[in-house]
């Protein structure tokens, strides 16, 4: 069984590697500093890799220890935090959308508090209310930067010694940020095992972090080029500001022990600079609406998941089971229902407009 578990954590580690490429080295590669996307997958892996090993323990801790008591953790419920969180971050990857591992792992462990009724609610709390203000000051920051680099570029003319120094920066920068995602990162692939004693601290700390860094070499490419290219184009002036800006944010929440949203916070960074550039219009752009839903949805999807394999599983509960599928049948109904509604009034409207 503990092979199992092991086997499953390093599974989702790579996952994590994945997801988090494009929120460490997206914007260097999308502003030119890197050319090449094996290169900016390397600066990753390793920053990854350091960071976990230098900086990761604080968040390690919490994940642990810090939502759910560890007398909850036995084997199979963190097999079950696992499979719940790996599942929601898998689609998110297939799908090339940059999504949080901090908020599937804390949604797959909230769903095995709820469903022992052992939650630490006010750090949960506390967690949940820093998700939305740190996106929110990357988006401020990054916008407020981006209006005063427009302005610069004005008056000023780039050389190329100015840009060689830019390069140079930007490739330190992301660097950072992904020393920052194996700091905040990488605990959520090892922290059940290092609260339930699975693992050490150091072990955990290196052995995830080396799972995350190859995750990201092998699998990283598709959200690299969502967070480089598909959302807005910048300069190297730009993916400095945006890569600095999250970088800072998360190495704060990490000597905390927070565990934050890289990825929101990165592409919320990027939001602000496009929207500094060509205004409002960018929110109309698909991707982003589509990243807004899943961000949205994917800690409560893992939540449920966990929860009701707790109860299917470990406590045999076909009544809570059923209730929560009625639930989700119902949702799924009404959804499509107003969808239908909508499209016959667009029918319609058409139809009296001829």
């Amino acid at each position: 069984m503990t092979i199992l578990v092991i086997t499953v954590a390093l599974f989702f580690a790579m996952n994590i590697g994945a997801s988090g490429a494009a929120a460490s080295m997206g914007v260097a590669y999308g502003a030119g500093a890197i050319k090449k996307r094996r290169t900016a997958l390397a600066v990753c892996a390793f920053g990854i890799v350091a960071g976990a090993i230098f900086g990761g323990g604080n968040v390690i801790k919490t994940m642990g220890s810090g939502i759910i008591p560890t007398s909850v953790l036995s084997l199979k419920v963190i097999l079950i935090i696992f499979i719940s969180a790996t599942t929601a971050l898998f689609l998110a990857n297939i799908m090339g959308i940059p999504l949080s591992t901090s908020e599937v792992t804390v949604g797959s462990v909230v769903g095995v508090g709820i469903a022992y009724r052992a939650l630490f609610f006010s750090n949960v709390m506390v967690i949940m209310l820093l998700w939305i203000i740190i996106p929110v000051i990357a988006f401020v920051t990054a916008l407020i930067v981006g209006k005063g680099l427009k302005a610069l570029k004005k008056r000023l003319h780039l050389t190329t010694k100015w840009q060689k120094t830019l390069t140079i920066v930007l490739i330190a920068a992301g660097f950072l940020e992904a020393f920052s995602a194996g700091m905040n990162n990488v605990a959520n692939a090892v922290g059940p095992l290092v609260g339930a004693g699975v693992l050490s601290l150091s072990h955990g700390a290196w052995l995830g972090g080396a799972f995350v860094a190859l995750g990201a070499l092998v699998f990283g490419s598709r959200v690299l080029e969502t967070n480089g290219y598909r959302i807005t184009r910048f300069s190297l002036g730009e993916g400095c500001a945006i890569s600095g800006t999250s970088a800072g944010l998360v190495i704060g929440a990490s000597l905390f022990g927070i565990p934050v949203p890289l990825t929101q916070i990165t592409t919320s960074s990027i939001i602000g600079i496009g929207t500094a550039k060509d205004g409002f219009q960018l929110w109309q752009k698909d991707v982003i609406t589509k990243m807004l839903k899943v961000w949205a949805v994917s800690p409560v999807f893992s939540l449920v998941i966990s929860y009701s394999m707790i109860k299917l599983f470990l406590e045999s509960d076909l009544y809570t089971l059923i209730a929560i599928g009625s639930v989700i049948l119902a949702t799924v109904g009404s959804g499509s229902l107003i969808r239908s509604i909508r499209t016959q009034k667009r029918t319609l409207q058409e139809k009296e407009s001829l």
